[in-house]
Parts: structure tokens; sequence; C-alpha cells
């Protein structure tokens, strides 16, 4: 009776794996970000959410959790109930650099996580108060050794940190890292000059560099990209410089395989759709899909190892 009884119990669930893939969703979809609204990723957030509501025929709501640098929202995701109805958009921050930059957290970014689709690349730039004497990274990197000391530059995620802190390695400059809890924040004080220096991602600052409200003196591409037209590379002046910033939804640990494979290719369709990919390229956005959620795990895996190496060569000890 025992051996019969766990047999029907193996079946049912076998049988009921499909069923469950055919009824998801039957109710609103909370999409998880660990950022402010404002930020890069919340604007991608709320453009892929619109357009996979659509698809799910469900509600996809968006829940900022800030703060941490992406660990609050991190922790939230990773303790929620693996079913498909708590998703978490998020990016390098979380998964790629907080191992490193952090001695101990609240989640396991591989362990507590269900990779789901890589969603693309968000570029970054560095932009400085207006009244800050540069108009190049040649000037800026000149303009900091002759004041060591006296220039400040904002970090509200990981990438601005890893960006900045590389910078002043290789060129061996003096400058202050100072904190911020958001992106719109960090901008918000270059404006004002509360600080000078501020490598920004382009989904959260490309509007105020476009009012000319801060200058633009290069982006963090390997090459120039056409989002920003005849703005150079850090590379140019700081050999080597190549970093940009992924992003990508997961789901919980143990998140059922039939619900994953629906996901992925909801979103694959989302991130091809061309309206999406118009207002994408608005925010400096650049959609690069994985083809499948074992691509986007490899893909997370490998980009840990590589923020990782990232950090200790900057010389970032962990807090």
């Amino acid at each position: 009776m025992k051996t019969a009884f766990l047999s029907l119990l193996a079946a049912l669930v076998v049988a009921t794996a499909p069923a469950q893939a055919q009824t998801y969703p039957n109710g609103p979809v909370t999409l998880i970000v660990p950022f402010a609204p404002g930020s890069g990723t919340d604007a991608v957030a709320r453009i892929v959410g619109q357009k996979l509501s659509e698809r799910l025929k469900q509600p996809v709501v968006v829940d900022n959790k800030p703060g941490a640098s992406a660990q609050i929202g991190a922790q939230a995701a990773a303790r929620a109930k693996p079913d498909g109805y708590t998703l978490f958009m998020t990016t390098n921050t979380s998964h790629s650099a907080n191992p490193s930059l952090f001695q101990k957290l609240p989640y396991d970014p591989i362990a507590d996580f269900t990779p789901i689709a890589r969603i693309g690349e968000l570029p970054f730039a560095v932009v400085v108060n207006n009244d800050l004497p540069v108009k190049s990274m040649k000037d800026l990197i000149a303009y900091a050794r002759a004041n060591p000391g006296k220039l400040s530059y904002a970090t509200p995620n990981s990438t601005s940190l890893v960006a900045s802190e590389t910078i002043k390695r290789i060129a061996g400059l003096d400058i202050v890292g100072v904190p911020y809890k958001s992106s719109p924040q960090a901008m918000t004080d270059v404006v004002t000059g509360a600080v000078q220096v501020y490598v920004t991602d382009l989904g959260s600052g490309l509007a105020m560099m476009k009012a000319n409200r801060v200058r633009t003196l290069a982006v963090t591409t390997p090459k120039a990209t056409a989002l920003l037209p005849g703005v150079p590379p850090v590379a140019d002046e700081v050999p080597g410089f190549d970093l940009t910033s992924w992003n990508g939804i997961f789901g919980p640990a143990g998140l059922p395989p039939t619900i994953v494979e629906r996901l992925n290719t909801e979103l694959q369709a989302v991130v091809g759709d061309r309206e999406v990919q118009e207002k994408l390229v608005q925010l400096g956005f650049q959609a690069w899909p994985s083809r499948t959620p074992q691509e986007f795990a490899q893909y997370v895996n490998d980009q840990l190892r590589h923020w990782g190496a990232l950090i200790k060569q900057a010389g970032i000890k962990p807090e």
C-alpha cells in the first residue's frame, strides 16, 4: 500500500506540472525592483512589465524595494513563494558585484534564485557638474591630479562604485566617494554641485544629459555608442576600461520549470516587440535577451566571476 501511495503521489506531481503551466497566471504578478522609482532599472521594468502584462493577461505590478545596494529587494525576492507570482528584475549590482563588495549577504545570488531571462544592457557615462572647469576625461584627470582630495563622486550602485574606483586606480587619482540610496538623488546633487562627478546609467541620466544639466565626458563601453553620438569612451584616456551593466529577470529558487519556460517565452516576445525596443532605446537601454533560461544562468555565473575580478583589481575592500 505504501508503494502504491508513493506511485500515485508521483503521478499526481507529474500531472500537476503541465496543468500549472496552463493555468498560470490566474492573478497579478509582482515584479520587485531593488532600486528607487526613476532609476534606470525601474524605467525598464515599467516598460517590460506593461507589455508582459498584456501577454499574460494579468496585471504586472512593479514593487520598488530600494536600499542597501539592492540587498533589500534581493532578500525579499529570494524569500518569496516560488509560484511565479513574484519576480525580480535586477542587475549586476545584486548578482555580480555585491558578493565581492560585502563580507556577508542576506541572500545567495546563485542558490536563492531561478534565472529566467536576460533583458539587455544599460551603458553608463561619466558626467560632471557644469561649473567644473573640465570638458573631457583628459581634463578631469588633470584637474583631479592638480586638486587631490577636492573632488567627490556619487555612488548609488555597484556599477558607479566599481567604475569610479577603477578610474581612480588606473589614473592614480585622489577623489572622494559619496554613497547614495538612489540614482535620481545622485544626479540631482551633481546638477547642484553637491558632488562634482558621477558615473550614471543612461536610463536615469539621459534626460539630464540631453538637456545639458550636466556635462557628459565619456561612456563606459569599450567603444563609442550610437546612443550618445560624439561622446568618446573612457578607454581613450584610461586604457583597457570596459564596464557595462546588465539587466535580467529572476524568480525565487525552486520555480517550476514549466513556469520558467512560459515566462522566458513571453519575455522573448516582449523584448522583441518593436514598440518596446523603441521605448528602451529612448532610455539608453540596449535590448539583448538571452535565448534560454540556461543561457542566462551561465551568463550570470560568468558575470559573477568577471565582476569579482574587476572589484579585486580596483582594490575595493568588502564591507
